[in-house]
């Protein structure tokens, strides 16, 4: 199952693979004038909006890979409290570029920075630190996960805004698991002491977790949770989008007030 693991190196060609199919997705949802002032499930934002997000978010990994190469600073990292507002005035300061300009920058821009994660090797994938805009230093297999996210939930955002039914894709479902522990370790707001365990009941990155909230935040491990009181089950879709505030999702079994106290620690970006 290491090739599901985007953490490693062996995840690599699978993750890139997936980033591409969900951007090619998005691209035809997003490249119609009829859908771009559309509503999104991304709270104010129309279609145009998450085109724009995206956009703004890629350039600023080029400038993040750069630094990382030449070794220069850079300033001290925004930090996730504000990012929901600075990246909503980012956004919506590109709301008057037409639509063919700003899907052909976003596409340009798509194309750029999947070279630079082709051109990644083995000792960069985890041993590259990157500087990440609102999180700081992080290894560079932290980036291609991020234009998962993006794309990937940013589609799910403007299939939302039709009114149809419809779903997270598997396999970006899949890759994501890992990185909602990491999502809500570092979106932890009001740190109440909270112990329980975590299910992913299907998919290759199934399996338990134990999750411990403290004075000092979140800490998580794999590990058995039938001894704890509360356990929550996920599906991976579910738990990306419960992670992502998009969604109220999963089984709770065990204490409803520990399970109901954990799920809204975090705040949403």
């Amino acid at each position: 199952m290491s090739s599901w693991n985007p953490m490693s190196y062996e995840g690599k060609e699978t993750i890139l693979r997936v980033v591409r199919d969900e951007a090619e997705q998005f691209f035809d949802l997003v490249d119609r004038e009829d859908a771009w002032e559309a509503p999104t499930g991304a709270g104010h934002w129309q279609v145009r909006d998450t085109v724009a997000h995206i956009a703004d978010t890629t350039e600023a990994y080029f400038v993040a890979f750069d630094a990382a190469r030449a070794h220069t600073e850079v300033p001290a990292a925004y930090g996730l409290p504000g990012m929901a507002e600075r990246v909503d005035q980012q956004a919506l300061a590109l709301r008057d570029v037409p639509r063919t300009e700003l899907v052909e920058r976003l596409r340009g821009d798509f194309d750029k920075i999947m070279q630079t994660f082709d051109a990644l090797g083995p000792e960069d994938w985890g041993g590259l630190t990157v500087p990440h805009f609102y999180m700081g230093p992080l290894p560079s297999f932290f980036f291609p996960a991020f234009q998962l996210m993006d794309y990937g939930v940013h589609s799910w955002d403007v299939r939302q805004g039709t009114g149809r039914a419809h779903g997270l894709t598997g396999e970006a479902a899949d890759l994501l698991v890992p990185f909602m522990y990491v999502l809500w370790q570092y979106t932890t707001g009001v740190n109440e002491p909270c112990e329980l365990g975590i299910r992913i009941t299907s998919g290759p990155n199934a399996g338990d977790t134990r999750v411990l909230v403290g004075p000092e935040g979140m800490s998580y491990e794999s590990g058995d949770v039938n001894d704890l009181s509360t356990v929550l089950e996920f599906d991976p879709g579910s738990f990306v989008l419960t992670a992502f505030g998009r969604s109220n999702s999963g089984t709770i079994r065990g204490d409803r007030a520990v399970a109901d106290r954990y799920l809204n620690l975090f705040f949403r970006i």
